[in-house]
């Protein structure tokens, strides 16, 4: 007795509902995004979820064809005859340039929707904190280096170590705070090789970012030199500092803790080292962070740590970092060695 055969339809149905809820799954438990610490974050998971779904799926269909293509078509033992010719199938070549499509200008739309919501078509609020007391950087730990702000004889920055002011661009206020003021403005200077942050308002100059929790945190960011990016993966915003044109960035912390920020622009010889960190404080812990560093430099108004890794010799520069990888100094040294000979 001849076996009848399952239809067609029904083994389409069942693969397609098996793709479905394996590209669900996969969508959201891929685990590949870092923890959500910003009110921000959330609106870029969701959408790197609904882009992770997709593209499962899309994956077990089109190996799915190649594989059942490989099996079903292969040549048989013994079967030496030409292949039977195709010259095309219209319906199934509409059918796959018009699902590409499709998806294409779906997630188009779902991104600018994103945008939208975190405050890109919104003005840059541009809230800029007056610097009333003379240009100081404390100590930095956590800094890839620690580099000097210029300062004329009076004490205050100098033209040369700030960009030159343009047009404002970037993440503006949220819509739901367009037109407030942010509730803590930091102008930050990216340049080669570190991050320089600049609380101006209570004349604190630092090499970390500190903020409160649950606080409108507005982000002025400059370069003194070449393009950086500004990123915080935790976060999930990135944003370009750029000679000569203002950008913006505005965030609330929801979780306190210690973050990395990253300079994500290739800018030079020592890019990878240019990284510190963003710690996230309990308002109580902020207020005494900030008075504490606010007192520190007002006793030490001409504490500057000057130093440019590129003025920096190889062994110099690396010496931390040896030691943190327990390698003596002596190893250095003859490593230094082989390596010049």
């Amino acid at each position: 007795m001849e076996k009848e055969k399952v239809p067609s339809a029904i083994i389409t149905l069942t693969a397609g509902i098996v793709i479905t809820l394996v590209s669900l799954w996969v969508g959201q438990n891929h685990g590949l995004m870092p923890e959500q610490v910003s009110e921000q974050a959330p609106l870029v998971d969701n959408f790197f979820d609904v882009m992770m779904t997709i593209g499962t799926a899309l994956f077990l269909v089109v190996e799915g064809a190649i594989v059942i293509a490989m099996i079903r078509f292969r040549r048989r033992k013994g079967d030496d005859t030409d292949a039977e010719p195709i010259i095309g199938n219209l319906p199934l070549e509409a059918f796959w340039t018009a699902i590409p499509a499709i998806i294409v200008i779906g997630l188009g739309i779902y991104s600018v929707e994103v945008y939208r919501d975190m405050g890109g078509f919104e003005p840059a609020h541009h809230h800029v904190a007056k610097a009333d007391t003379p240009a100081h950087i404390a100590s930095m730990p956590g800094s890839a280096m620690a580099a000097p702000l210029v300062a004329d004889t009076e004490g205050m920055e100098s033209d040369q170590a700030v960009a030159p002011k343009g047009a404002k661009y970037g993440f503006g206020a949220a819509p739901q705070r367009e037109g407030q003021t942010a509730d803590l403005v930091v102008n930050v200077t990216g340049l080669q090789f570190a991050w320089i942050f600049n609380y101006a308002d209570s004349g604190v100059v630092a090499g970390e970012l500190h903020v409160p929790i649950g606080k409108d945190v507005q982000l002025n960011l400059s370069a003194q030199d070449v393009i950086h990016s500004f990123w915080v993966p935790q976060f999930r915003l990135k944003q370009d500092a750029i000679p000569g044109q203002e950008t913006e960035l505005r965030f609330v912390a929801t979780k306190t803790g210690t973050y990395p920020v990253v300079c994500a622009e290739l800018c030079g010889g020592y890019h990878g080292a240019m990284r510190t960190q963003l710690i996230v404080h309990t308002p109580e812990e902020y207020d005494a962070w900030l008075e504490e560093n606010r007192i520190a430099q007002q006793q030490n108004p001409n504490q500057t740590v000057a130093v440019n890794p590129a003025d920096l010799s190889e062994s110099e520069f690396l010496e931390p970092y040896a030691a943190n990888l327990g390698v003596d100094e002596k190893t250095l040294t003859q490593l230094h060695s082989m390596h010049e000979s």
